[in-house]
């Protein structure tokens, strides 16, 4: 039976009208008590940070609702980005907590267009955490401070009891410096501007689910973890003015981060599949598990919407850089349906790319 209203709308019509009346909707958290899809990413993530804490902590930096924030101090302007890491396992192929604490506060930083410069670095350590392992994750977090050029400044520590913890957790915040005249946001976008991917997604949530030994697959699978400062720096040096948004895929995957653009941007975003950059040991593991690629962790990728006539330029300087060599153009912006992600799939059908309510791969990050 139809809704009041909706007789004369076709049934594509009606599930849209639907969509879009729930999202009128003030948010809610409705749960008694956290679970673990709030700190997944996806719809309760965005519900409890919009219901409770931009409700109580709102000011205009806030309500940007970015990696970071970008604050204007004394005629300049800085880059300000907090992330706390619960991965488990602790180390994985391809990396450790260590590092993809640093990787992931550079990267905040630098999906708002700044050069990071400074770190802190504070960490919750389990009673009877090995000291061995200890160094090994802040050995690594050095190491890759060095290799992206920032320094841990400060920090601070603390041990619970054993037992209510999970071995170390951190928590970083990180400071950078605005050198060029950009105003990034998914509030620029507009209909026209192309969707770039830098490249293949879905790497880093794969590799973890895998490690963690859960699962009888074998795999040659290594998280993508690294810092993206110098691809960002060159895309923007290649498009100067033509870089609307930045946003690394990492809670929710590619799907979340364009969802959360649409919405903001009011506009729609097409994604062509065949388009789509996914290695074929990635594809089959997501096969196996029962997930899509789109909504698996990156830490080594970002998205990245661009003008539309200044798109092959954008690719080609991310391709240029190591950390884009499979940069692909994966969609394109348009006005309608407004809030809502389309994928255009490989056998000629049209389907929503909506954003899930928690993460299938909980402690990726």
């Amino acid at each position: 039976m139809s809704e009041p209203g909706t007789g004369h709308l076709s049934q594509e019509q009606q599930v849209l009208e639907r969509i879009e009346r729930a999202r009128r909707h003030r948010p809610r958290v409705r749960e008694k008590n956290i679970t673990l899809a709030h700190g997944a990413g996806g719809k309760a993530t965005q519900t409890l940070v919009e219901a409770l804490f931009l409700e109580h902590f709102r000011n205009p930096a806030l309500e940007a609702l970015g990696d970071g924030a970008v604050l204007s101090v004394d005629g300049g302007r800085l880059a300000f980005t907090t992330d706390s890491f619960v991965v488990s396992p602790l180390f994985f192929p391809g990396g450790d907590i260590g590092d993809l604490a640093v990787n992931g506060t550079v990267n905040d930083l630098a999906m708002c267009g700044a050069r990071p410069l400074y770190l802190s670095a504070g960490f919750i350590l389990e009673e009877g955490f090995a000291v061995d392992d200890l160094r090994r994750i802040v050995a690594s977090m050095a190491a890759a401070a060095e290799r992206a050029g920032v320094a841990v400044v400060t920090g601070d520590t603390k041990v619970v009891e054993r037992g209510k913890a999970d071995g170390c957790y951190v928590t970083t915040a990180g400071v950078g410096v605005l050198d060029r005249d950009v105003a990034l946001g998914a509030s620029a976008v507009r209909p026209g501007d192309a969707v770039l991917v830098s490249g293949p997604i879905g790497e880093h949530g794969v590799t973890i689910m895998v490690a963690r030994g859960e699962l009888e697959i074998e795999a040659e699978l290594a998280s993508d973890t690294a810092a993206l400062h110098g691809a960002v720096a060159a895309l923007l040096d290649a498009v100067p003015g033509g870089v609307r948004m930045l946003r690394d895929a990492t809670r929710g995957g590619v799907a979340t981060v364009l969802n959360e653009v649409a919405r903001a941007a009011g506009a729609a975003i097409v994604m062509r599949e065949p388009a789509l950059p996914v290695r074929p040991v990635v594809n089959g593991a997501c096969e196996l598990l029962g997930i899509d690629p789109l909504y698996v962790a990156c830490e080594g990728r970002f998205v990245a919407v661009v003008d539309g006539d200044r798109a092959d330029t954008a690719l080609d300087a991310l391709r240029a850089h190591p950390l884009g060599a499979g940069a692909a153009l994966v969609g394109r912006v348009e006005d309608e349906p407004a809030g809502l992600v389309l994928l255009e799939t490989s056998i000629g059908g049209t389907r929503i790319v909506d954003m899930l309510v928690g993460d299938p791969l909980p402690r990726i990050c």
